[in-house]
């Protein structure tokens, strides 16, 4: 991997022209200069660790001068407390543990990826995958091929090592140019990567955050937070995304490529990927779709009668068991279409096949329980503390003091995640530094978590493709060199910057349109707070 990683001869083979010249340099100086920055952060977990130092440095400080903050609509003024305190050790030392289990997205994500972890590794996601893009006709080939890489983060990051190279194969066998597949697919993978139709562990993870976030205001735990507060806004974007990188690709990319360089065998860049589905694959998908319909038949059933437990208070459908408890529901619904996939093909041959890999997906998730340690001890000293409060009272007042109350504010609070997801690119991370502000700043201005968590979505993929920090950008480049050999990073960079500002301009134009017609982004999550 290092060897297909080394930079390549500079030159006049494909692909070097587009990658050359000085709007190409300076786009590798630019991007050289992000990668140089943020190979200086720190790693998340010592960047927490860091953060939580300084607010303890600051809640003492601050205490000790008696700071203080009035909550809008509120008589009584807060206190900030400070951690470095007889008080604020008590505090610690009780709630350390507690902070940590009790962080909301962590069994969420953990009981999602076990369940999604079956469906993965049995081989039915990866199935689903290849039969979509493989039986698409070549006219709408790049459109089919947006729509499924925009529903890929229910893969998780295996959504990047899959449905590339697949789009590629798919290309080349429909007559088109492979690399414009394998481009087209990674960018709309990243940019499209908070969308889709499919809830997954991103969905779980992002709400987990934001439940944290909204108790820095008292009261604001009664907001709706639940996996599905931002699914319209996410369904609707998906669609509009996958027409958008359709045409990018197919009438943008496409024509400006070069042919690709073929060995003889044509199977260059396959790398033992293909396309095919077999019939025994064709009968696991049939006979897990099956099994989910008929679970989801009879929850939708069970939701629907009159008199069911399934109901709200009062009989309501919203809000009501079915929407707090999803994720159990979810959970059940993953694993009943793997394992039933995984029966009918064989990849689970005995019943101790389902536990282990279920462990094996949450050990996958270990780097992640790792940091949600030092998150959840960050976002508890700022709940305790108060200073989470100081700063969102003060943020919403500047901001109100500006004239940015309303869609122009959370357009610049996109833009803000935009240029820090070209350092950060972990979102749990991102988000997790901006939700304990953001969040309740936006409450105090009106706004419902479901809008700043739905906006949060859009910087942390439009920027995600050409940031440096991205592993996967190198990936890809090694997959494009087996069809142009003398391809650079800028080839790549020149060609996957096309679609980031179409993308962005469409995620905030389906936004836009939410808000300008005050529709809700969920079941039960409006934009803004009654």
């Amino acid at each position: 991997m290092q060897d297909t990683l080394a930079p390549a001869a500079p030159g006049s083979g494909p692909g070097s022209g587009s990658g050359s010249g000085s709007g190409a340099r300076l786009l590798d100086r630019v991007l050289g200069g992000i990668e140089r920055a943020g190979n200086r952060l720190p790693h998340p977990f010592y960047l927490f660790t860091l953060l939580f130092v300084v607010l303890a440095v600051v809640s003492t400080a601050l205490a000790a001068f008696d700071a203080g903050v009035t909550v809008p609509g509120s008589e009584e003024e807060l206190q900030v407390k400070g951690l470095l305190t007889g008080e604020g050790l008590r505090w610690l030392l009780e709630n350390l543990i507690p902070n940590f289990t009790g962080f909301p997205s962590l069994g969420t994500v953990l009981l999602m990826m076990m369940a999604v972890g079956i469906a993965e590794k049995t081989g039915l996601l990866e199935t689903v995958v290849r039969a979509t893009i493989a039986r698409a006709p070549a006219r709408v080939l790049p459109y089919v091929m947006a729509f499924v890489a925009c529903q890929g983060h229910v893969m998780s990051d295996i959504a990047i090592l899959v449905i590339p190279p697949l789009a590629a194969l798919a290309f080349r066998s429909a007559g088109r140019n492979p690399v414009a597949g394998l481009i087209g697919a990674f960018a709309c993978v990243c940019a499209g990567y908070a969308a889709g139709f499919i809830i997954g562990s991103l969905d779980a993870l992002y709400t987990g955050i934001t439940q944290t976030a909204v108790t820095v205001l008292p009261g604001g735990a009664e907001a709706p937070t639940h996996i599905l507060v931002n699914y319209f806004f996410t369904a609707a974007a998906s669609l509009v995304l996958a027409l958008m990188g359709g045409f990018l690709t197919a009438r943008v990319l496409e024509p400006r490529l070069p042919q690709p360089e073929l060995d003889p065998s044509g199977e260059f860049g396959a790398d033992g990927v293909t396309t095919e589905v077999t019939a025994v694959e064709k009968r696991g998908m049939r006979n897990a779709g099956l099994a989910f319909l008929g679970y989801a038949a009879v929850v939708v059933t069970g939701w629907l009668l009159p008199d069911s437990p399934l109901r709200g208070e009062g009989g309501a459908l919203v809000p009501s068991p079915v929407l707090s408890g999803i994720v159990p529901l979810l959970f059940v619904a993953f694993l009943l279409a793997g394992v039933v996939y995984g029966v009918t093909v064989r990849s689970l041959r005995k019943a101790d096949d389902v536990p282990r890999l279920m462990a094996d997906s949450v050990t996958n998730m270990s780097g992640y329980i790792v940091l949600i340690f030092a998150i959840s001890q960050v976002i508890g000293v700022f709940n305790w503390s108060g200073v989470g409060t100081l700063l969102a009272v003060k943020c919403a007042s500047l901001l109100e003091s500006a004239g940015l109350t309303g869609f122009l504010g959370i357009a610049l609070f996109v833009l803000l995640v935009c240029v820090l997801n070209l350092f950060i690119t972990s979102g749990s991370a991102l988000w997790s530094l901006m939700a304990p502000v953001f969040v309740p700043t936006f409450m105090l201005l009106g706004m419902e978590p479901a809008f700043t968590q739905a906006a949060f979505r859009i910087g942390d993929s439009a920027t995600q493709m050409i940031t440096p920090m991205n592993p996967y950008l190198f990936l890809v480049l090694a997959l494009l060199r087996r069809y142009e050999p003398s391809a650079q990073l800028g080839t790549l960079l020149s060609r996957l910057v096309i679609f980031v500002v179409p993308f962005l301009l469409a995620w905030l134009a389906v936004l836009g349109i939410f808000y300008g017609f005050d529709l809700p982004l969920g079941p039960g999550a409006n934009i803004h707070s009654e």
